[in-house]
């Protein structure tokens, strides 16, 4: 019985020290679950090749190093040791003794492919990539994006088809700005105010033409034929001939001039004449188009003329001859048709207005106007 005793003493002894070498590692203790020494595994499927024993020892007590994840070296490890870490890593994953800081189960498996790759010798993907790799489906691997290629340049900045301008084709346009019925105080008036060209985008052939009608007998009526030459994005010079019909015997002015756009939607005129006997004139015009709607537009004008001496047979005086406004307000059925209503006012000053009152006509008419402008 005494004999017995000291044996059954150091059977326990030896229970408890196997216990104690076989807990696991308290896991608070490390930052990262890449410290954690590995648990023990009951077998190694590797063992009809390798011998090993039933219950291996943790890597520190066989001599190897505990190894962050993120900085094992293959070439400090055999094949043998490797795969007894593999083995315990995916153990401690199944348990629950690693701990994983709130990991989904989609970033455990990334975790695990990552040190399978580490294993196998592959370069680690880039944090980046790992992140950006949540956004698909479970074991996306994460590959980085690739580089820029010439091709794809290409796809992304296509040729583009040569800009329509300073190909030097012949354009045109025709524009009936005003085609109007008046309320004239001697009955009523058709009045227009024509223009065009014909050319390219510096040079262009114009014409001008502008006059009225008053009880069926034309009362004023004149043509200009001008060639315009581009001296800037928005300003043209001009040069030619005006002939005028009526009122008077027909007479040819000599004409030049500027023409442009000061302004956004301003359109001015400024042209000078010379005449036959010396005659000369100056006229200034200007219009703007004020859009109250895509289609609804109102269109205030101004139209100024100057002569330099008497011709009682035209009824015009030396001086500031007369000025007319005009305020109409037209809807763009389509933006090449658009019928239009309004008022115009004309008043005559200085020697003009002494020769109308001299001939028993009004200095000063106001009107009511309706209309159509097109284009084409």
């Amino acid at each position: 019985m005494a004999s017995k005793l000291p044996l059954a003493l150091a059977l326990s002894l030896g229970v408890i020290a196997a216990a104690q070498a076989a807990e696991p590692e308290d896991h608070s203790a490390h930052a990262g679950h890449g410290e954690v020494a590995p648990a023990p595994v009951a077998s190694d499927p590797h063992a009809g090749h390798h011998p090993q024993p039933a219950a291996p020892a943790p890597a520190a007590a066989q001599g190897m190093p505990m190894m962050d994840h993120g900085q094992m070296g293959h070439g400090d490890m055999s094949h043998e040791q490797m795969m007894r870490m593999h083995q315990q890593h995916m153990q401690q994953m199944q348990s629950g003794q690693m701990d994983h800081g709130g990991m989904s189960h989609e970033q455990m498996m990334r975790m695990h492919q990552q040190h399978m790759q580490q294993m196998q010798g592959q370069p680690q993907a880039q944090p980046g990539a790992a992140e950006h790799a949540g956004h698909h489906p479970a074991g996306y691997p994460g590959a980085p994006v690739p580089p820029i290629t010439d091709a794809d340049r290409a796809a992304a900045f296509p040729d583009l088809p040569p800009h329509a301008m300073h190909q030097g084709g012949i354009n045109y346009l025709f524009l009936a700005d005003q085609l109007e019925w008046q309320d004239a105080d001697e009955g009523s008036a058709l009045a227009w105010d024509l223009s065009g060209w014909i050319g390219g985008d510096i040079d262009r052939l114009a014409f001008r033409s502008e006059g009225e009608r008053v009880a069926g007998h034309t009362e004023e009526a004149e043509l200009q034929l001008l060639w315009s030459h581009a001296i800037g994005p928005w300003w043209e010079t001009v040069a030619g001939v005006r002939q005028d019909f009526k009122p008077g015997s027909p007479q040819t002015w000599a004409a030049f001039g500027i023409q442009g756009m000061p302004l956004y939607g301003l359109e001015t005129e400024a042209t000078a004449f010379l005449g036959e006997g010396g005659q000369s004139a100056l006229r200034l015009g200007a219009e703007y188009d004020i859009l109250l709607t895509n289609r609804l537009i109102l269109q205030p004008a101004a139209e100024a003329n100057l002569h330099g001496r008497n011709d009682d047979e035209r009824g015009v005086g030396s001086g500031f001859s007369d000025l007319e406004l005009g305020l109409r307000l037209r809807y763009e059925i389509r933006r090449e048709f658009a019928p239009y209503i309004g008022a115009t006012w004309h008043r005559a000053y200085g020697n003009t207005a002494d020769l109308h009152r001299e001939h028993g006509e009004d200095v000063e008419e106001a009107r009511l106007v309706a209309g159509i402008r097109f284009w084409f």
